[in-house]
Order: structure tokens, then sequence, then C-alpha cells
């Protein structure tokens, strides 16, 4: 392979407004961290997904998280980009060979949002509201504190399930803020909910970088934009998540953050789609063992809840 960098440089990138939004920030921080890139030596390429083009069917009946990877893996496997952004709660735990994310972004705000124009919080939404979403995890949380609400389906992007909630079909919907904040959306009823109410899910908020892993001039330019501190947490988490083998069939979730002290926290649930039964697991250590700390609590869930967790019917 060649050791010097080819122009122009090519991101590839899901299409929604969001994940543009996050290729456009990849290119500025490029820019900004390489005075002598011009911005006309940067393309950003859509590339379209299956989980983009499947819009009538939840995630976990067509395949889960990959989905919204593979199209775009292919491309850098075939050299058509140079590099991926990707939302990293969207990525699975193993990636193709020859591939790696090699850069994350400092994390946006991890945490859910309500979005409803009739209550500030899950104990002030009406007895029996309807709430959409795509999310498992989200539905069995939701159910853990409100059984009373009824969730359906609510596939589509930030936008699409806004103008949904708008219409009112549906009285409530949850998202990331850490979309509402890359989007810039304003004006809009969204009131957070506090992890202890509603754990994010692996990675939320977070913004990876994929990218060959033979491709070492690609490598150098996107060392400066590396968050370490990001790439820590993000480390346990998807260890967390690997030990479970999770997918978007499983409600799993985690949020791992470092202390004033420089120690990495780590909590980690499994829970069932009904939201009848929640196992937490936590773990407190050095950063350096960041991936043994989350694989660890993922196994001790993973025994504690048995085989029958995850494939008992809601």
């Amino acid at each position: 392979m060649s050791d010097t960098l080819q122009l122009p440089i090519r991101i590839g990138t899901r299409g929604s407004p969001l994940a543009l939004a996050q290729a456009r920030e990849t290119r500025a921080r490029l820019l900004a961290a390489h005075p002598g890139l011009a911005a006309d030596q940067i393309e950003i390429q859509v590339i379209r997904t299956t989980g983009d083009l499947v819009q009538d069917r939840p995630l976990s009946e067509i395949g889960g998280k990959g989905l919204f990877t593979k199209e775009i893996e292919e491309a850098l496997l075939d050299r058509r980009i140079d590099m991926a952004v990707h939302s990293m709660k969207d990525m699975p735990t193993i990636l193709p060979d020859g591939l790696a994310i090699i850069c994350l972004l400092e994390r946006e705000d991890p945490r859910d949002v309500l979005i409803c124009a009739k209550a500030g919080s899950l104990a002030a939404l009406p007895e029996g509201a309807v709430v959409g979403t795509s999310s498992l995890r989200r539905q069995a949380l939701l159910l853990r504190v409100r059984p009373d609400l009824k969730v359906v389906a609510f596939r589509g992007n930030v936008q699409t399930r806004l103008a949904k909630l708008e219409t009112g079909e549906v009285d409530a919907t949850l998202l990331a803020q850490a979309g509402i904040s890359r989007l810039g959306l304003k004006g809009i009823p969204a009131f957070i909910l506090p992890p202890e109410e509603m754990l994010p899910a692996v990675a939320q908020g977070a913004i990876g970088i994929e990218a060959r892993c033979d491709d070492e001039p690609v490598a150098r330019l996107l060392r400066p934009l590396n968050h370490p501190a990001t790439e820590y947490c993000i480390r346990a988490e998807r260890a967390f998540l690997a030990a479970l083998d999770g997918s978007c069939r499983t409600p799993i979730a985690a949020l791992a953050h470092i202390s004033a002290e420089g120690n990495l926290h780590l909590r980690g649930q499994i829970v069932r789609p009904d939201g009848s039964q929640l196992l937490e697991a936590a773990r407190h250590g050095a950063l350096a063992d960041a991936s043994r700390m989350g694989f660890d609590a993922g196994v001790e869930l993973r025994l504690r809840g048995g085989g029958s967790f995850f494939t008992a019917a809601p």
C-alpha cells in the first residue's frame, strides 16, 4: 500500500439527515486538524443500506444492527471510500476482516429524551398512552416503569418520527439527545430521561470512524480527532455487549463514564422485552481495564439471566 494520502478523501455515510450531519462534523474536524486540506479535497458519499431501504418492519425481524453498515463496509473493502462515519450504537461488535474503528469523536450527551407535548416525564404520561419506538431496549425499560403504556413500532429517521408524533399517530416517542443536538433541533417538547430511569443503548451518542486496517495514511489523518475518554467508555460498553452476544433482538443497555479521579464506572443491564425482569451489573476500575471490566460484567449477566432470558415471550 502507498504511504501517501490519496486525494480526494472519500467519506462514506448513510443518507439520513443525522448521518449526514455526523459526516459533515467529521469533515469539519479533519479540516480544523489539518490546515493544509481544502474542503473540496474531502468528499461525502451517500450509501444506502438495507436498514434505510426496509422501513415497514422492526429491525429485529430483518437482521439487526448490521443492516445499517453492510453496504458501507463493502464500499470500504472495495476501496470506493476511504473511511466510514457511523453511529456507534448501530455497529455490530464483530467487524469484517480488514476493517476497524480507528477513531472515536468526543461523545455527545448519551441520554434518551421523551418527546411529548402532553407530559414532561414518563410518570406524567396519561394512563394507557401510546408510545412509538423501534427499540426493544426502550420498549422494555418503558414497560418496566409504566406497564400500562401501549408501545407500538415506530421506524424512520428523527424528522420522520417527529412528523408522525405531530400528526397524532402516537402520544409520545423517545429519541437520543445526541441526535437532537447534532441536528440543531429547537422548540420540540424534549425532556431528558435520567439514566437511573432509562439507561442508554451501548455506545449511544458516540461517532465512530471505520477504515481499512492497512491504510496508515488515513489512520494518521484521523489520529488527532480521536477522543481518549470516549474511547475507554465505548470499549467497556461494547465489550459488555460482546459478552452478551447482543443484537437488536435483545434488550441491553449500558453506560460508562470516567470519574473526576480518573477511574471508569460502568453500569449494564439486561431486560425482558415486557419489562417484567431487569438484571444489572456494575464495575469500577482503571481505564486500562475498560474492556476486561465490560466483558466481565456481560458474562455475569449472561450467567445470571440463563439461556431463556432473551428468548422468553413478552
